[in-house]
């Protein structure tokens, strides 16, 4: 087999680091906007609580069929621009385009068919977010192969991606002030998607068109990707996707991000709700900033705080310590929102944040400089440099856990009796609960089940010597 093309040791540009940044930005960007579009499907649309489930849900299992074959088609590219960049702008085009169609809905014309239109034009989105979202993660995980650098570039990244969640929860602001939309939030969505999707598009092209790779055209170890194959070869597409759970240190960061992300985003939503309606007596207006508040400076805590703070530790403690210091910390900030959401006093749940934001703020700097590493360990025992599968599979449970995190997002709003027209005090208390104990719940499983991963700088180098010398006798032969 021939060494992988972006296997090699050169220096990074910053340039480069901060070209994948700007499609952090986007990558992250989509997400938290419609995070923040969403509630108007309950809030104003009248979309039922499990309705907003399902049209979250139902994307992701689509997901789970296209995630790996574009993880597959990204991987045996044979083109002169590499395997990577031709997907990610491909991709952000799409994603542009239906984001607009998606929010282009109008009360008048009825739940059924709101919902109908709505879910159909999400499938479309969310295959363009695949097609670009797969090569451009798989993009990340190769550009570098020292173990540090590779957390140096994920913190950078991160760094600029979340100054999507300092913007998109200003959204909230936009949406509901009668200035802005004296219409109200259904004709804020149909406009502030098109100003959402225009730039973050052109965001998501940019690691196209300034990230370097080789030409793949000679490349002899690469499948056909022909339709006719991978026709005949879904099943093997997704038992090698899945091979990746064989290696234990993938399995390990896998259920502990799906464990912390999937508990976080259940009761992300709550958010806006316990703001307005137990801060504020259910009233948007009177909210005014302060549910952008809880996200904006959440946001940059997580900037200037803790992607610099784990990046820092990281190379001090190790990645593994690194996290689960940073995991505990959160745990700090989940008690104190229930103590700290005070009706008429709701600046006091800014004192929670740079505690909270430890949680989610640190999870994918180090998560996705482990998956690199372990990309390294896929290569050793397969063969293979399966950087697409792999990130698509990791990827894959990224947003299978959002997926579930909605729908019982959904089903816990029915369960406590959540109705947007008559919120009841038990109502409020029960969000309120499980603000708190679901995610701290989460953190500590996901603690203990990297309790034992294993993977340390000098484990690390261990495995690229002996791919090295793996390399060399293969050439040789």
């Amino acid at each position: 087999m021939q060494a992988n093309e972006n296997q090699q040791q050169r220096s990074i540009s910053w340039g480069e680091k901060i070209a994948l940044g700007f499609g952090m930005l986007a990558n992250q960007m989509f997400p938290a906007a419609l995070g923040v579009f969403i509630i108007v499907l309950v809030q104003d649309l009248g979309f039922a609580a499990i309705l907003w489930g399902i049209i979250q849900f139902a994307p992701r299992v689509f997901d789970a069929l296209t995630d790996p074959i574009m993880g597959f088609i990204s991987d045996n590219t044979k083109s002169k621009w590499g395997r990577r960049r031709q997907y990610i702008l491909i991709g952000g085009i799409i994603m542009g385009l239906s984001y607009v169609a998606m929010w282009q809905l109008h009360k008048e014309s009825g739940v059924t068919y709101n919902f109908i239109y709505f879910l159909s034009w999400s499938l479309v989105f969310y295959l363009g977010y695949t097609i670009f979202s797969v090569p451009y993660v798989a993009l990340g995980y190769e550009i570098s192969d020292n173990f540090h650098e590779r957390t140096q570039v994920m913190a950078i990244a991160q760094f600029i991606g979340q100054w999507a969640w300092v913007i998109a929860p200003w959204f909230w602001v936009i949406l509901y002030d009668p200035k802005w939309f004296p219409d109200g939030a259904g004709q804020g969505v149909r406009d502030l998607s098109i100003w959402v999707a225009i730039p973050c598009s052109l965001f998501a092209i940019i690691p196209a068109l300034f990230i370097k790779q080789k030409s793949t055209l000679d490349r002899k170890d690469f499948l056909p990707i022909t339709a006719g194959y991978i026709n005949k070869s879904l099943g093997g597409i997704f038992t090698s996707a899945f091979e990746a759970f064989k290696i234990k240190q993938f399995r390990k960061i896998s259920a502990a991000t799906f464990l912390i992300f999937n508990s976080f985003n259940i009761i992300a939503s709550f958010t806006f709700l316990i703001i307005v309606h137990y801060l504020f007596n259910g009233s948007p207006a009177d909210a005014g900033n302060w549910p952008a508040m809880h996200g904006s400076v959440g946001a940059l805590i997580t900037s200037f705080l803790v992607i610099p703070t784990i990046a820092f530790m990281s190379k001090k403690l190790g990645k593994k310590r690194a996290f689960i210091i940073s995991q505990l910390i959160s745990i700090i900030g989940y008690i104190l929102f229930w103590f700290l959401f005070v009706p008429g006093k709701p600046y006091l749940f800014l004192y929670a944040l740079p505690f909270h934001s430890f949680g989610i703020g640190s999870l994918f700097t180090i998560m996705m400089s482990m998956t690199a590493d372990i990309c390294d360990l896929d290569e050793l025992e397969t063969g293979k440099r399966r950087e697409g599968v792999l990130g698509a599979v990791y990827w894959w449970m990224v947003k299978l856990g959002f997926a579930i995190a909605a729908l019982i997002g959904g089903l816990i709003l029915t369960v406590v009796g959540f109705d947007a027209n008559n919120v009841t005090e038990s109502a409020i208390k029960g969000m309120r609960l499980f603000y708190t104990i679901l995610p701290i719940a989460g953190v500590l499983g996901a603690i203990w089940v990297m309790r034992d991963y294993n993977i340390t700088e000098e484990r690390s180098q261990e495995i690229k010597e002996q791919l090295t010398l793996k390399r060399k006798a293969q050439n040789n032969n």
